[in-house]
Parts: structure tokens; sequence; C-alpha cells
């Protein structure tokens, strides 16, 4: 089955699908250093680099040439989404208003396309923008395209995932409605256990302030089958290099203990961030909290190694979004935190593309099933 992976980033969305058996044909991402990561590791997908604005349906197609397109997949940036504080009955109206261009921008590729399925995927907090109008156009949308709908806010820890994660997704069908994936970890008995920061990273536990290299031998062996996972197409260690920190900064982190943060310093080293979990020290036997695009900074959250006095790396993070081992993040060290803190983990598309396979291959052996003549 075919897919074209709308405002596609470093490539989260396109993994899992891979994973699941899908073959990515078509991407667009708007940052060409993010897009370089992208074709870096989907080498036989066409990547568009630019605003998906400048792209045509006609362009599209003849990229792909004469395949059909079963999937198409997105996660258009909220930022733009906007509507009067009226309910607007016509969807045209939201549509074609320029500040939901992005929206609008995903739509006219679902319609161009007419694909069997579509995933979009966004901040759970759309679902109450404007009082829950604006995902209620958008839905609306959809359904006048011909799509049946199941739509959730997932948590990627429910699916394998080391990491606390909420994202809203919506799953469209033409011909019926499937449901979004059940939750295959968890606390109670009839799920897998939670991955936790120990299961994911622990065998990394190496790197102090300021050390590492872009590629490296592992030092330690695998500790964990989540670990093992990670690294069996790879004999070397990418992106695996820790931000050179103040003296100061080192000398906070070592005040704080697992599970604490700026709270717990003293005063005279109290600082003035906006984020509450600033100083934050992660966990091992616990989830990571969401990781953000600027994990590198003590500042910003829960973002300090369990152990070391230092943030975590972008492959630790790239462990904790689930990307394996062999998955090179490309360009700067900002633009590789943006790259892995913006993307949809692996593991969450990879459960998504599933129940889209299941779906399909369900439908294959019904229609196998009525094609096979009867002996009444």
């Amino acid at each position: 089955m075919n897919v074209i992976d709308l405002f596609a980033g470093a490539g989260g969305m396109s993994t899992g699908f891979e994973q699941a058996g899908f073959k990515v044909l078509l991407a667009n991402e708007y940052i060409p250093q993010i897009a370089e990561t992208y074709q870096y590791n989907h080498k036989q997908t066409k990547v568009l680099i630019g605003d998906i604005r400048d792209v045509t349906i006609e362009e599209m197609k003849r990229e792909i040439g004469d395949c059909k397109i079963d999937v198409v997949t997105g996660g258009p940036p909220c930022q733009g989404f906007s509507m009067s504080g009226k309910r607007i009955r016509n969807t045209s109206e939201f549509i074609d208003d320029p500040r939901n261009y992005l929206f609008k921008e995903f739509y006219k590729v679902v319609k161009g396309f007419s694909p069997k399925y579509f995933v979009m995927e966004n901040v759970e907090g759309l679902l109450t923008m404007k009082n829950g109008l604006i995902f209620e156009t958008i839905y609306h949308a959809f359904m006048e395209l011909g799509y049946f709908m199941d739509y959730g806010v997932l948590d990627a820890k429910g699916y394998g995932v080391p990491q606390s994660r909420k994202r809203l997704i919506i799953l469209g069908c033409k011909e019926k409605k499937i449901y979004l994936p059940d939750e295959t970890h968890g606390k109670s008995k009839e799920l897998k256990p939670l991955v936790t920061i120990q299961d994911a990273i622990s065998d990394l536990n190496f790197l102090e302030s300021g050390e590492g290299k872009e590629c490296m031998e592992y030092r330690f062996g695998p500790k964990s089958q989540y670990q093992q996972t990670r690294r069996k197409n790879t004999p070397n260690l990418y992106n695996h290099v820790v931000t050179k920190h103040s003296k100061l900064a080192i000398e906070r982190m070592k005040l704080v203990k697992p599970g604490e943060n700026r709270n717990n310093l003293p005063e005279e080293h109290q600082t003035k961030s906006v984020h509450s979990g600033a100083y934050g020290r992660m966990e091992w036997d616990k989830c990571a909290t969401t990781i953000t695009t600027r994990f590198d900074t003590p500042s910003v959250g829960r973002v300090i190694h369990p152990e070391l006095n230092r943030t975590i790396t972008v492959r630790e993070a790239a462990r904790l979004q689930s990307f394996d081992d062999d998955y090179q993040f490309l360009g700067t060290r900002s633009s590789q935190g943006i790259q892995v803190g913006n993307a949809v983990p692996p593991l969450l598309a990879q459960a998504i593309g599933n129940i889209i396979m299941a779906a399909e291959y369900d439908d294959v052996e019904k229609n196998q099933q009525e094609l096979v003549p009867s002996l009444d």
C-alpha cells in the first residue's frame, strides 16, 4: 500500500508506516535541513522540499506516475487555525480562510488523491480550540469527502514508546469506520509493562558534559530487549554528543535528585525559567515526559539524565521517541533537536499503520471468500 506523507519532518510517521509494511512514495517538508535528514533515511521516497502551497496535485501525480495512493498522512501545524466566534455551517468558509492554509493543503491532497485512508495527527488542544468549533468543522469537512472517522488522543507510552506523549489522531476510511489501535502497554495485567527510561537508554550511560561524537562505537552491550531492537541494524552509534554545559549549570544539576526539579534547588540557585519543570531530573524506572525541541537545555524541563550531570543527547532523545539507532539526524545540533522533538514516535505510527493494514487484509479476505463459488 502506498503513502503520501505531508509535513513529514524528520520522518517519524513515515518510518512507522514503513515498519507496518507500507511504501512511502512521496513526502513534503518545508525546511531544507530537516528534509535532508528525511531523504538520507528514506532513500526510496521522493521528497518535495519547500512550501506545500507551491506544489500542485498535478505535480504530485507526475512524481508518483501511475501509482495509486492508498493513504495520506500528515500533521498540519495548528498555529494558524482560526474561526469566527459564531458557528460556521459552510466548511468551505473555514477551508478558504487564509489563516487555515496549512490544513487547507492537507485537505487539498486528501481530496485530490481520494485515498481509501487518511491519518491526521495534531496537538490534543485542537479538540477544544474555539470551544470545539474548529475540530467540528475539520471533522465535517472530511465527512463531506465521504470518510468514516474515528478519533482520539493517543499517549505514545501505551504503544511501547518510553515517553508520555499525547497526540490527537483522526483516522478516516472511505468504506467503513475503522478504530484507532488499543493500547498494548500499561499497568494492567492484560498489557505489556511500560517501557522505562532505563529500558531505553541505560546502555548509553557513559558520557559527561561536552563529550561524544556524531559517530562512535557502543561501549556497552544492550541491557534490554528495547535496546537490542533499536541497535539491530547498525554497528555504530550516531548523534550521541553531550552539550557542553556551564560550570553553574553543572553545579545546579548536581543538586537535583531523580524526580526533583528547580523547586528543590537552594534559594541561591533558583532560576527565572518560565518552565515549571526546569532543571528536572529523569527517573530510571519511569517513562520520560514529552520530549521537546530543546532537550539539551536543563532550564526547559525534565531533561537531565537520571544519573549523570548533563542533559540527554540527540541519540538518547531519539531512543525515547522510538527511533532505531541507524536513523541518523543531520544538520546542526539545534536542527537535530527540532527534528527529534517534533517527530511522531515511529512505534505509535506503526500501531496506526498496523490497524489500517489489518483492515485492508480483512477486506481482501472477505472479497476472496465472496468470489469462491457456492457449493449449494
